[in-house]
């Protein structure tokens, strides 16, 4: 006999509900959301799982990634389609909803959705953070600017090295402003020398991958989009425009591409 389970994953708890082929359930049961507690329910002889299904969201692609190493036949259901389905119900509870995907896998009413790689997670866990470093810093900088520009100090044409000499220059003659400046240079100091080195991470990655090397042949490919191509890794692409559009190039850039 198959069986068929439904997670309702939550951030401390997940409730599991358990059904055969012909929609009884067999098990309900509720356990911690780390995926020990999960294999000890789910790898039980007594079942035989034909699909496992959990709603995609933050505790996901962890979980996920433990049930699929252990074996288990999980799939990943794409959110919306899945509050569609389950809005239908009268009362909304964690426990309700478990039922309700178990059995959506037993109808087989889901729409699967990729789940990305422990390495390709990594990749953009590293665009992000540097992503988000360059950004507060260029926010520091911009915020120097217009604050100065209210006492007639005008930073003026600068590159990222010369900045804080510029800064220094214009505050000198001013111990009060120098005072105040003095903090935001030492945030941004700190933060331009942390996104050098995940940018050199991000480079070494670049590096030591053959597919990327490769893929840096093509003009406007460069070490920062590569990791974006990767991490796409596992998708299935329609045709060269989706390509494109992943790795951020315009459908007009495209059809230049193209030609």
């Amino acid at each position: 006999m198959d069986h068929f389970a439904g997670l309702d994953v939550s951030v401390k708890e997940t409730s599991i509900c358990i059904v055969d082929d012909a929609g009884k359930i067999v098990r309900e049961v509720k356990v911690a959301s780390e995926p020990e507690a999960l294999l000890a329910v789910l790898k039980n002889l007594a079942y035989h799982f034909k699909r496992i299904g959990l709603e995609a969201g933050p505790l996901s692609q962890w979980l996920f990634s433990a049930l699929a190493e252990a074996g288990l036949p999980v799939i990943c259901v794409e959110t919306r389609h899945m509050q569609a389905v389950l809005k239908a119900q009268i009362n909304k509870t964690d426990r309700n909803d478990a039922r309700g995907i178990a059995q959506m896998m037993r109808a087989g009413l889901y729409r699967p959705v990729h789940v990305k790689t422990i390495r390709s997670q990594k990749l953009r866990m590293l665009l992000t953070h540097r992503k988000l470093l360059q950004s507060k810093a260029i926010a520091i900088e911009n915020d120097l600017r217009g604050t100065l520009r209210n006492f007639g100090l005008k930073v003026g044409m600068v590159g990222k090295v010369k900045f804080e000499a510029r800064i220094r220059e214009l505050v000198e003659n001013l111990p009060d402003l120098a005072v105040l400046v003095e903090p935001m240079l030492i945030v941004r100091r700190v933060l331009r020398e942390q996104i050098v080195i995940l940018h050199r991470r991000l480079l070494a990655i670049v590096r030591d991958d053959e597919v990327c090397r490769r893929l840096m042949t093509t003009p406007g490919v460069g070490p920062v989009s590569l990791p974006k191509i990767q991490g796409s890794r596992g998708r299935v692409w329609a045709d060269v425009r989706q390509v494109s559009i992943g790795r951020g190039r315009s459908e007009r850039q495209n059809i230049t591409l193209r030609r």
